[in-house]
């Protein structure tokens, strides 16, 4: 049996677990392998191999080893609080920073009980106990989970199609996860626990330096809400799949939809009538991608004039450079998420002339061209006329300089998912906001899931560059996900995204997010009807009125 591994060739006697492999030929590097990709699919290190096959390491640097990481120090986590709580449920929330938010559900955490909690895990990392992985059937899992009190689990696999489950061992405790895991516990020594009342954050190790613990960020306006999103949550009885599921079973989900989009509205005239308080008149909306910045933006406006205003809504994108102007990135494209893509100069210039009420001449961006236009619109307005300005780099303060800022209102908009799986396994923000990407630029942009998955990387790093390092900065934060959306994203992608083949090197992207919507029931089409035109939704799935 032949085996190919970072351009190096050697035979093996069939079988040999990918552990082994790594290790006879990658020796200099073997501790910080932790698996390896081959043919779309993610490899354990205590996988077999038997036929002949091409390998790739998978390391703490990249997505898919810090997702394995987490998932297996989330494990170890389990089996500590078991035995240092065990009348007190974990509660996995959300990502903050590059750690992870946890409650324990009936208990506001003292910094003793999280110190507490820290050497109990490390105790169990220190003794590098064994992941036992081993396939139980349908009826045996739900029976385990039920019997442990894990009810949303339970219900959760009641509806996902298949018949057997990998479940993980370690010691006394059983537990399902959805993607691959470490061996054991020894690998998992870094990490750190801060108090977060009235749970905790858990540091996974740096992205750039995986020899330490990242840096802990409070992020307190992200954290609130999050906090206000769960709360809804907690009130609508829908905080996982599972309950989601029933809603759809129960022919509830009109209902919940009619919410959800209530909550939408109420927020946006408290944000309108915020904005009228303060008497701002330059309105800088940042965010993500997939966040719904276009419809946020339109729907503010309409907000406002409910207020007696009158707002001019203005997109960055138009301030783009022409596109031979646009500086490069190391692999030789055009840096499209940098600030220095856009003409800075000559959208602070307009923004200064149409808050003092000169006529302004407005450039206009062709995308087809790629080109600013020869023909300008000229504009102007009163002085009782608010700007709002959309783009991703609304909370760049190099923007802010030139203006007072009794005149500012910053706002950060984003897809800020707070439905779990189970209690144990989140959904995280990226995946939910590629789900709205691939939909939406299939639907409108005549581009397969296969080149949008291609893009998400250059995405992610201008967000982590030019986005999130801002957000705090925001004098109001939006959460844009609607807890209804992943079924109804389901019924529009799930087939197109299975048409992405296994040998593509996105597929595994790809299959992340199938597996996400494997557990959630389809939605006859007939409920998409109860979606209103204006929702932020249908900027991804169409029939959005704002643009007509």
């Amino acid at each position: 049996m032949t085996i190919t591994l970072s351009g190096r060739t050697l035979s093996f006697d069939a079988p040999v677990t990918v552990g082994a492999i790594v290790r006879a030929m990658l020796p200099e590097t073997a501790p910080g392998v932790l698996a390896c990709f081959h043919e779309g699919a993610v490899l354990e290190l205590g996988d077999t191999v038997a036929t002949d096959a091409e390998l790739t390491p998978i390391y703490y640097q990249d997505e898919e080893g810090r997702r394995i990481y987490e998932r297996s120090l989330r494990f170890v986590l389990l089996i500590a609080a078991k035995e240092l709580f065990p009348d007190y449920p974990v509660r996995v929330e959300h990502s903050i920073g590059q750690g992870v938010y946890i409650e324990l559900e009936g208990l506001r955490m003292t910094r003793a009980d999280v110190e507490a909690l820290e050497g109990m895990m490390k105790d169990i990392v220190s003794r590098d106990q064994p992941f036992v992985k081993s396939r139980w059937s349908r009826e045996q899992a739900i029976e385990h989970f039920r019997r442990e009190g894990d009810e949303d689990k339970a219900r959760l696999l009641e509806y996902r199609p298949y018949d057997f489950f990998d479940i993980y061992t370690c010691g006394e405790v059983s537990e399902y996860f959805y993607g691959a895991m470490l061996p054991s516990t020894g690998p998992l020594s870094v990490f750190a626990l801060r108090m977060r009342a009235p749970g905790f954050v858990i540091l996974l190790p740096d992205r750039d330096n995986p020899e330490k613990e990242s840096e802990y960020l409070s992020l307190p306006k992200h954290m609130t809400v999050f906090a206000q999103s769960n709360y809804w949550c907690k009130v609508l009885q829908c905080s996982t799949a599972a309950a989601l599921n029933d809603l759809i079973a129960k022919d509830g989900l009109r209902d919940f939809i009619r919410v959800n989009e209530a909550f939408h509205s109420k927020s946006l005239s408290e944000i309108a009538e915020d904005i009228v308080n303060r008497g701002a008149r330059a309105i800088f909306i940042a965010g993500p991608s997939s966040s719904g910045k276009t419809t946020f933006a339109n729907r503010l406006s309409i907000h406002l004039r409910v207020n007696g205003l009158n707002p001019l809504i203005i997109s960055m994108d138009d301030f783009y450079l022409n596109r031979d102007d646009i500086p490069l990135e190391p692999d030789g494209y055009p840096d499209l998420e940098a600030i220095s893509a856009l003409d800075v100069p000559l959208l602070q210039e307009s923004i200064q002339s149409l808050l003092s009420g000169r006529e302004t001449p407005m450039p206009r961006f062709d995308f087809t061209t790629k080109r600013r236009r020869e023909t300008w619109e000229t504009v102007q307005i009163d002085a009782s006329t608010p700007l709002i300005i959309e783009g991703i780099h609304g909370l760049n303060p190099l923007l802010h300089e030139p203006f007072e800022k009794r005149l500012l209102c910053r706002i950060y908009i984003s897809q800020l998912t707070t439905l779990n799986l189970d209690r144990h396994n989140r959904i995280r923000t990226t995946d939910a906001r590629l789900l709205r990407r691939i939909v939406r630029d299939y639907q409108f942009r005549n581009t397969p899931p296969i080149k949008t998955l291609a893009m998400w990387d250059s995405v992610r790093r201008g967000e982590e560059r030019w986005i999130f390092p801002y957000q705090e900065q925001a004098d109001i934060v939006f959460n844009s996900a609607l807890h209804y959306e992943l079924p109804i994203l389901k019924t529009m992608s799930f087939d197109i995204l299975n048409q992405v083949p296994r040998n593509s090197p996105h597929f595994l992207k790809c299959n992340r997010i199938l597996k996400i919507l494997n557990y959630m029931l389809p939605v006859d089409p007939d409920v998409f009807n109860e979606i209103p035109p204006l929702s932020i939704l249908r900027e991804f799935i169409g029939g959005n009125t704002l643009y007509l």
